[in-house]
């Protein structure tokens, strides 16, 4: 029996797996749309939907816990100005997990997590951004 077993441990020690979820949560707020393995995209629905509860109570002492999971600023400011105002009527649920079927390597179950309501003008807009300064810098 799996009494008192809270969260999948991922065979990572607890450092890792924080980092882990850190990193990939930023990469879900900045993309709105992730490709990972079933297991992790089931752990970080949680937290995840915990961030996005965070981002529409919108005060300091909400910023500062995101801010102390998330690794960069840039995604604590888009959960704020732009998540938070979007699920304020939507009473949880923010994302979902999708089956995506094996990874050709390991046969392991992979999954996309994405956003509610996603805007699919979000993923890779960064990217894409960060390319044509790239290019316009080299014509220069």
């Amino acid at each position: 029996m799996r009494h008192a077993r809270g969260y999948r441990r991922l065979n990572r020690t607890h450092e890792h797996r924080k980092a882990l979820f850190a990193n990939m949560a930023g990469s879900l707020i900045e993309h709105e749309q992730i490709k990972t393995t079933l297991p992790k995209a089931k752990e970080l629905k949680r937290i995840i939907d915990k961030m996005i509860t965070l981002g529409k109570r919108g005060d300091l002492h909400a910023r500062r816990q995101a801010a102390a999971q998330l690794k960069q600023d840039m995604h604590v400011a888009k959960l704020f100005e732009i998540l938070g105002p979007r699920y304020k009527d939507r009473a949880g649920g923010y994302s979902r997990v999708l089956k995506a079927g094996f990874r050709y390597g390991d046969m392991a179950p992979m999954a996309i997590i994405e956003l509610v309501d996603r805007d699919p003008a979000a993923k890779g807009a960064a990217d894409k951004a960060r390319v044509e300064a790239e290019a316009d810098f080299a014509d220069e």
